[in-house]
């Protein structure tokens, strides 16, 4: 089209001239339709999915050391708990966007809630109630550990301090070492877990064809006490091949990779929780296709797209 300027024509005989106002009423009919179409749409996008909670998300937001919520957190005592070491659980502090998903995280063999406790509030500020525990001793063997786990999310959806911001029906699983091996025996025990994401797992069961809940597998390219061919690996192959499933190796790292903040691990659990415990699809583009090997990625596998 021309920028140059026009002459005005006058109105052919027969064709009346639109007054002004009715030019305006016109316009301003359509802009409140088109407002009314945008309004309802919305509401139907937020209606087929009433769990997605938080912005859009973007590489930015998932990578950040700190997500859309501010987070408070409240200690469980080992005497107040039953069934497992009590722990330390991270929330929204608000409640305008109604209940949260909620996980419960166990650390490994020896070792503390302490040394999973920088996902606390790395899940919570994404939308998560997140309880890291202790456990009843620091010995304890895998099947323990996914019992107590079992325990914490029973623990927070029923006796806590903040049952009524947790979603019963939307909980999930997580742990290093043997706390990864019980986050797989608690997802063989409880199905209706919607997540699970076993962090360099170590568990003498290799085969777990019982799982149906979509399980997040990490391992480690460096890691000696649980390597990725006789642990990780052989966890997500025995998975079944009907079960979203996924497989991350971390590059450069060891079986205590996990034990510290780490970028590749939030990104990518984050996204995994986010699409299974609220059904976001939103997330999916983290996941699917599956991620490219890189300086942090020496492996990746699984099934796209997803399907719970």
């Amino acid at each position: 089209m021309s920028d140059a300027p026009t002459t005005p024509h006058a109105p052919s005989r027969g064709h009346r001239r639109r007054r002004p106002g009715a030019v305006t009423s016109v316009l301003a009919t359509a802009a409140a339709l088109a407002a009314l179409l945008t309004s309802l749409t919305g509401g139907a996008q937020a209606a087929d999915n009433p769990y997605e909670r938080g912005p859009a998300p973007t590489t930015a937001s998932i990578e950040a050391a700190r997500g859309s919520y501010a987070v408070s957190e409240t200690t469980v005592s080992r005497l107040a708990a039953s069934g497992f070491g009590g722990g330390t659980v991270y929330y929204p502090t608000s409640t305008a966007d109604g209940t949260f998903g909620a996980i419960a995280v166990s650390p490994g063999y020896t070792a503390y809630q302490s040394s999973i406790a920088w996902l606390g509030p790395r899940l919570a500020s994404q939308g998560f109630v997140v309880f890291t525990i202790d456990t009843l001793t620091t010995a304890d063997q895998p099947d323990s550990r996914g019992r107590q786990l079992l325990a914490a999310l029973d623990y927070l959806v029923n006796s806590s301090s903040v049952r009524t911001r947790i979603d019963s029906t939307r909980l999930g699983v997580m742990g290093h070492s043997m706390g990864g091996g019980g986050t797989l025996e608690a997802a063989k025990s409880r199905p209706s877990l919607k997540a699970a994401v076993p962090l360099t797992g170590w568990n003498l069961d290799k085969t777990w064809p019982e799982i149906t809940t979509p399980t997040l597998v990490f391992g480690a390219d460096g890691d000696t006490i649980a390597p990725v061919a006789t642990h990780s690996e052989p966890f997500y192959e025995t998975l079944p091949a009907g079960t979203d499933r996924g497989y991350i190796e971390l590059r450069g790292a060891t079986h205590f990779t996990p034990n510290t903040s780490n970028t590749t691990i939030a990104k990518y659990s984050i996204s995994w929780l986010k699409r299974f415990i609220d059904d976001d699809t939103r997330y999916e583009q983290f996941l699917c296709p599956v991620p490219s090997t890189s300086l942090t990625i020496a492996e990746a596998r699984g099934n796209c797209p997803h399907t719970s």
